[in-house]
């Protein structure tokens, strides 16, 4: 049977990167976004324009998704996702809102509308956290506070879905090129210092975070749940020796 997935965010760099590789392997792709221009592009057999930062928003994502692919989708990518680099102290209430509806109450409100479609059939999510949740970066407050929410809301669910047969886990990517973060990596200066901060050294790709999250959802990884995976060059985990 030809598995299906549902692509949140599948508009920008790591959802669309998904896409196309879920799609090289037979996947069914319902790709999901707000601006259905943007989807345009995406590769997958049904485009949806919807905004899952509501309970309504996601519902409707999942039922469309669901006549459009004849199921409810297997498999959940949620790729929604944006960023504030301010200190506290400049972080304005309407910004660190927005920060949370994008990347926190996304996540939840897509997560629960996926749980409710499978209605206890066996799945696997996968989701998009950031290494600034696992390790403080200056001036990260907004954006550690939303993920580390998105990395909870994980562990939770998991924990809630397993008997049900549903694996709920999540990626934590260091910098990555896309287009959210081309404007800090456009200036050579900045990519090699970028770059310096990485044990592996260099920027990933979406690529090299979408292989990881199809990994995830498939049946290779089928003893992993709950879990929250560092893709990130080491990042968070390692400091090389010094020369």
């Amino acid at each position: 049977m030809t598995p299906t997935v549902l692509i949140t965010g599948a508009s920008g760099g790591i959802g669309r990167a998904l896409a196309a590789r879920l799609v090289e392997r037979g996947w069914r792709v319902a790709a999901v976004g707000r601006d259905a221009d943007r989807l345009a592009s995406v590769p997958a057999v049904l485009r949806i324009a919807a905004d899952v930062t509501t309970a309504e928003g996601a519902v409707l994502a999942l039922s469309a998704a669901r006549e459009g692919l004849g199921e409810a989708p297997a498999a959940l990518a949620h790729c929604v996702g944006s960023t504030l680099i301010a200190p506290l102290a400049r972080t304005r209430a309407e910004a660190y809102r927005d920060v949370m509806r994008v990347n926190l109450d996304s996540a939840f409100f897509t997560l629960q509308a996926w749980v409710a479609a499978r209605a206890g059939v066996p799945g696997a999510a996968v989701f998009a956290s950031s290494v600034v949740a696992r390790i403080g970066v200056a001036n990260h407050e907004a954006i550690a506070a939303a993920k580390g929410g998105v990395e909870a809301l994980v562990r939770a669910a998991a924990a809630t879905h397993a008997a049900q047969g549903l694996r709920i886990n999540a990626v934590a990517p260091g910098l990555t090129e896309t287009p959210m973060t081309a404007g800090m990596l456009k200036l050579p200066a900045m990519r090699e210092g970028a770059a310096r901060q990485y044990p592996l050294g260099g920027v990933q790709t979406a690529a090299d975070v979408a292989d990881v999250m199809a990994w995830l959802l498939g049946s290779e990884a089928a003893r992993l749940t709950g879990q929250v995976i560092a893709v990130d060059g080491g990042f968070t985990t390692i400091r090389p020796l010094v020369k």
